[in-house]
């Protein structure tokens, strides 16, 4: 992996950008593909995304690409401390990228939630009551913007195992393309168990039918913790 981002890092910022955005259009491809192969026997899998959506789809994958342009030029610059090579730091390492990231997008999914930001930056993701997987990257520039600036700022923190920011990256959108089955969500992930402490595709159903609760992302325990959590009908 330091072999792949050295050689990367002797080419042209412009090739450099392309890499990246190549990176991203192939994750936002991925995603896709696992969410509604989940919805293929629903009625979700048959709606049609609008030539909107797909814009400002394609818009989220550009920024996230310049988000993760702008955090290989902070390692090259040694801003960004990575340690390569596999050792059993990366999974602590995975579980303080974990869960700090999911306070983080709490406490910002809440205060966006209270302010005057919800009126003109987060009502776009939530025009969609019964989201799917496209939902997931329908999102207003500065949220995804602020979503980045999170992620590298958490980078910069402190030094974390490279397999740990890769598989954090692949839980972050395999969470997210969850998150937005809808309400097909009980069907594909049962709150079950420790799965009722996770952030499961009902859970966050259950924030777009009542945007007053269930901010948390990739778990349900800081709502528990600071009394936004309800309990999906569904659940009961």
């Amino acid at each position: 992996m330091e072999e792949l981002l050295i050689s990367i890092s002797r080419l042209n910022p412009v090739v450099q950008f392309l890499i990246f955005l190549g990176q991203n259009i192939l994750v936002f491809l991925f995603g896709l593909f696992f969410g509604y192969y989940l919805l293929r026997n629903s009625v979700a899998y048959t709606k049609q995304i609008s030539r909107r959506d797909k814009a400002i789809a394609a818009g989220t994958v550009a920024i996230n690409a310049v988000v993760t342009f702008a955090g290989f030029i902070l390692w090259e610059r040694g801003w960004i401390d990575i340690v390569f090579g596999w050792s059993y730091y990366a999974i602590t390492d995975l579980l303080i990228l974990f869960f700090a990231m999911d306070l983080l997008m709490y406490i910002f999914h809440l205060a966006i939630h209270y302010s005057f930001m919800y009126k003109y930056i987060h009502t776009l993701h939530h025009e969609s009551v019964d989201p799917t997987p496209i939902d997931l990257f329908v999102l207003h520039p500065l949220e995804t913007v602020a979503f980045g600036g999170m992620w590298l700022l958490l980078l910069l923190s402190g030094t974390f195992n490279i397999w740990a920011i890769c598989i954090y990256l692949i839980l972050n959108v395999i969470f997210g393309i969850i998150g937005h089955l809808g309400s097909n969500s009980d069907t594909y992930v049962p709150a079950k168990g420790v799965m009722n402490y996770l952030g499961t595709a009902h859970f966050h159903h259950a924030h777009h039918r009542d945007v007053h609760c269930n901010f948390g992302f990739y778990t349900s325990i800081w709502d528990r913790l600071f009394g936004t959590y309800a309990v999906n009908k569904k659940e009961k």
